[in-house]
């Protein structure tokens, strides 16, 4: 995924892109067009109205009061109807503007959630996050107002111009001459504006980025009394960023007074031109009038055309943003089609056979491993740190696929499995626990329906009904972001009660009791062994003491397995878990 992605001042492919989300809403948008085209005829018709009743009910010899009523009820209603027309036209776009800012947004979250581990981990959480919310926002006003409001401007000058050469074709011409100079300042700017805001979007995405990363990382921020340089660097961002912007006002700022400057010249030359024209009988007085009201009309829509391009500009940037992060296809495979069903009644075995794998091409971390863990076996896994203890137990996830060799879920290989069942099949519990705001029921359920009897007892068996009881609300406590308002190992307790809540056949504990006080473990123990009875598990851990009691230990070094035992024999052998055992009890 390209951040520094430098996008095209008009693409077709992504307009078309964009506009295929209005399907759903064809309906509204043929209503919204056909107020449109009401609302244009309206304003196009009011200076014709004002000019034939100038020029036939009052520049009479005897003023027409009945001609004059008749005029302003045409008037009138011709206001009502475009405002009611714009009414029609802004709600309902609005409406699908607001729709599809909520189905892309939906759409961009299940997209980025099926994604790899690899590529989330290579992607920067502030830019996901933008393209999320600013970037769909940004689309959002495209469809609500910008594509609507810039066909009427573009019709509404296209009108203008046809009827001011209709009422009077020389003084038409010299108001067209004045426009050649206009269209030139609308083009500099269109391409001075795009850039300016292109390095807004740039520098938002920066200042994004570095905040959701450092607010991430606070308490290493604190730990390390970094907080003055970490405002240093955020301060910089964020002068970036106000350069930025104060660049993007310096376009507008210039752009628009020359714009109003055009109008003022243009209006002088219709009446210095007109005035004479009108002194020899060759203009009447309603057509003077509806000429200066026409040439405002058209200036008007140029300054908003050309602001609205700057929209339509972020638009197609976001687009091309957003489609990026769509067409990105970093993901496990599902099996599709060749998807084989798992039978669970007897237990399930997990096997490596031969499993190689690296993170980066030409490091690897596992060097062709091989082991079986029978259906109600508990096997561990011992290494020193870096070994490739923890990458075991995300293959057997399958949050990434092994380079070479198989992993084989009750005979069958994972990758033929449906990730859904797979991922039900095999669950761990890790050292660094992930807590979602909201209750501790919503944290151990997450989404699946569980009674309260069901909670608790998975609370009972993982020691956290103590903390629960001792706790207002019990399992309805809420938890703040990241759940910071309990401890590591109350946190650790509850990811042990959710992954127990959800009952898996094969359970993997990977380090899960890193965080745990000696006393709690002890407790979590006692639990464990009722809950892996009958159950495969796989327990990673660097305390020994947690593993002692396993059917089988594996010795993991430098990702080839070197030794295999029960914890005696592996003492006994006097090889390398002694020598780890040794170290770690000072013996």
């Amino acid at each position: 995924m390209n951040e520094d992605k430098i996008v095209k001042s008009f693409d077709p492919a992504v307009m078309r892109r964009l506009v295929g989300y209005l399907k759903p809403y064809r309906i509204q948008t043929l209503i919204a067009s056909a107020a449109l085209l009401l609302l244009i005829a309206s304003e196009l018709l009011v200076p014709v109205i004002i000019q034939h009743a100038v020029d036939n009910h009052i520049m009479t010899e005897i003023v027409s009061i009945d001609g004059l009523r008749r005029d302003s009820l045409i008037l009138l209603l011709l206001l009502v109807g475009g405002l009611a027309a714009s009414f029609v036209q802004v709600y309902l776009m609005s409406v699908a503007g607001q729709g599809i800012m909520k189905n892309l947004r939906v759409q961009l979250l299940e997209h980025t959630a099926g994604q790899s581990l690899a590529f989330l981990g290579s992607c920067p959480v502030g830019s996901l996050v933008t393209r999320i919310t600013n970037d769909v926002e940004t689309i959002s006003e495209l469809f609500s107002s910008v594509i609507m409001t810039l066909i009427k401007n573009f019709l509404v000058m296209i009108g203008v111009i046809g009827v001011l050469f209709v009422l009077n074709v020389r003084l038409g011409t010299v108001a067209v001459i004045t426009l050649p100079p206009v269209i030139i300042i609308t083009l500099i700017f269109r391409k001075r504006a795009r850039n300016a805001y292109r390095r807004v979007r740039e520098k938002i995405s920066a200042v994004n980025s570095f905040l959701s990363e450092r607010v991430s990382g606070m308490k290493v921020v604190k730990i390390f009394a970094r907080e003055t340089e970490v405002n240093r660097l955020f301060g910089k961002r964020n002068g970036e960023l106000l350069a930025a912007d104060f660049s993007e006002m310096y376009v507008f700022a210039v752009f628009r007074p020359l714009i109003s400057f055009m109008s003022t010249f243009s209006l002088a030359a219709v009446i210095y031109f007109g005035a004479g024209l009108n002194s020899r009988g060759a203009v009447s007085l309603g057509v003077l009038i509806a000429f200066l009201d026409l040439v405002r009309k058209f200036f008007r829509p140029l300054q908003q055309i050309s602001e609205q391009f700057t929209v339509m500009q972020s638009a197609i940037a976001g687009g091309e943003r957003i489609f990026d992060l769509l067409d990105t296809e970093d993901r496990i495979p599902d099996c599709g089609g060749e998807c084989r069903d798992l039978d669970i009644a007897d237990g399930v075995s997990l096997s490596f056979e031969d499993v190689k794998f690296s993170y980066k091409e030409g490091d690897p971390v596992l060097r062709g491993v091989s082991f079986e863990a029978a259906a109600g076996e508990t096997v561990a896994i011992a290494g020193y740190t870096g070994s490739g203890k923890s990458t075991i137990a995300n293959l057997a996830a399958r949050f990434w696929d092994a380079d070479e060799g198989r992993i084989l879920i009750s005979g069958i290989e994972s990758r033929n499995l449906p990730l859904q069942l797979l991922r039900r099949t095999v669950q761990a519990v890790q050292q660094d626990v992930f807590l979602f705001s909201g209750s501790i029921r919503e944290n151990i359920a997450l989404g699946r329906e569980f009674t309260d009897q069901q909670l608790l007892s998975a609370a009972e068996t993982s020691m956290l009904r103590p903390v629960l009881d001792n706790i207002d609300g019990g399992l309805d406590y809420q938890l703040t972001e990241g759940g910071t308002n309990l401890s590591g190992g109350q946190r650790q307790l509850i990811a042990f009660t959710r992954v127990i809540a959800h009952d898996p056949p094969v359970l993997i504990l990977d380090e899960a009791t890193a965080s745990i006080d000696t006393e709690t473990e002890k407790l979590i123990q006692a639990g464990l062994k009722n809950l892996l009875e009958n159950r495969t598990a796989i327990v990673i851990a660097h305390r020994l003491s947690t593993i002692r009691d396993a059917d089988r230990i594996l010795v993991l070094s430098s990702g080839k397995i070197i030794e295999s035992g029960t914890h005696r024999q592996l003492l006994d052998a006097d090889g390398f878990y002694s020598n780890l055992y040794n170290l770690q009890f000072g013996l």
